[in-house]
């Protein structure tokens, strides 16, 4: 079980770019502890927390077309390399500017669109490379182990990160996460992909187009994006104004918040192992609609509760749902893209799940600055209820995966 459940590790390629990622995702996780914190106490506005995560997620959504051609033309290690660069750039500018008691919110809108920009073009690159790195039968279990490191480190980086943001200030979690993106560009370095691109013999429209053609004549696979924009739409509100319920429902401060963050981190953990255990296991699309189903009843819940403990277990569950199904989701599409079209499979399928953040982020702040957030969040949860019943009953062709 234990051998099966970590498969993926055998491979000394993915393995190393294992590490590497990890390092970096918890440096992220301390920023995002620290950013939203300085974002909310400055402004006091959920609009603008909201905004943040916005601008941070709404290039992805315009250029990640572009990024997954992009991918499959050029060595996706070096447009990897290229995109930690920027955002490693970026960390030590914000670093910068609260050491030096100068930053301001736009500061920080700023420079949440410009790694946005950075992760359009790695998102695809970093999506494409992993499956080269491990055999077909394998797949599954690399981006269930892949979840594992980015939801391990939600459980690491909010715990480091509210310490430091609590005893040190917020320009030791910037200033960290910047050296943490030097860990991936070694890995970066040390890896080798078998995965060698062809010279482009078309047009980007036309390969754009290729790869748009290639998903239409899967009706699983348009279903499959089309589920994964309602679920991160819905589902990532939760966690994004986890400071709006710290201060307006639990009225306390970073501690609280972190362990809110790190309850949420060690429920994806557990969801991402109990995918990774699943190897081959038939009927994934119908497991992933009952995730959907158990996500909107636990997000509903952690709405309306109003005691820390009780919330604190019904975000645990809906976290462990929620990583759950985007390990589903991303195994599906990737066991059915071909290696010459994955990069903009991927990047399709990046639009939908990183563009369903920013207008789900916004559109919730919206409405939590005019009628609160737990109204708001428990209609985000009845949302996800009502999707997976949509796919179970009427759109079939997930369920039948």
């Amino acid at each position: 079980m234990l051998k099966r459940t970590f498969k993926a590790f055998q491979y000394p390629d993915f393995r190393t770019m294992w590490i590497g990622a990890c390092t970096s995702s918890i440096g992220t996780w301390m920023q995002t502890v620290a950013q939203s914190w300085l974002v909310y106490e400055i402004s006091g506005s959920s609009r603008l927390l909201g905004l943040d995560a916005f601008l941070g997620q709404i290039p992805i959504m315009l250029l990640s077309l572009v990024g997954g051609v992009v991918a499959d033309r050029v060595e996706r290690r070096h447009i990897l390399i290229a995109s930690q660069v920027v955002q490693l750039s970026c960390a030590f500018a914000l670093t910068a500017l609260v050491a030096w008691h100068t930053v301001q919110v736009w500061h920080i809108l700023t420079l949440s669109f410009v790694v946005g920009l950075a992760q359009a073009f790695g998102g695809p690159a970093y999506q494409a490379l992993i499956p080269t790195l491990v055999k077909n039968e394998d797949l599954s279990n690399a981006i269930a182990l892949n979840s594992i490191q980015f939801n391990l480190a939600r459980i690491i980086g909010p715990v480091l990160g509210g310490l430091a943001l609590a005893k040190l200030g917020a320009a030791w979690c910037f200033g960290l996460n910047g050296l943490s993106y030097i860990a991936v560009i070694v890995t970066l370095f040390l890896v080798r992909s078998p995965y060698k691109p062809a010279a482009a013999k078309e047009t980007m429209i036309e390969s754009m187009n290729q790869g748009i053609r290639f998903i239409r004549e899967r009706p699983s696979m348009v279903a499959l994006i089309g589920l994964a924009f309602l679920l991160t739409a819905l589902g990532i509100p939760v966690v994004t104004f986890l400071p709006v319920f710290v201060k307006t429902i639990f009225a306390q401060g970073p501690n609280t918040y972190t362990l809110l963050l790190s309850v949420s981190g060690a429920g994806s953990v557990v969801g991402a192992l109990l995918v990774a255990s699943f190897g081959h296991s038939r009927h994934k699309g119908l497991i992933t609609l009952i995730n959907i189903f158990l996500l909107g009843v636990f997000v509903g819940c952690f709405s309306l509760s109003q005691t820390l403990w009780l919330s604190c277990v019904f975000l645990f569950f809906g976290s462990m749902a929620l990583v759950s199904v985007f390990a589903l989701i991303s195994s599906l599409v990737q066991l059915i893209a071909t290696d010459q079209m994955r990069g903009r499979v991927m990047s399709v399928y990046n639009v939908a799940f990183r563009g369903g953040m920013p207008v789900g982020n916004y559109v919730s702040g919206e409405m939590i600055e005019r009628v609160t957030a737990p109204p708001v969040i428990a209609a985000n949860g009845v949302l996800l209820v009502l999707t997976a019943c949509y796919f179970y009953l009427v759109q079939k062709k997930v369920a039948k995966l």
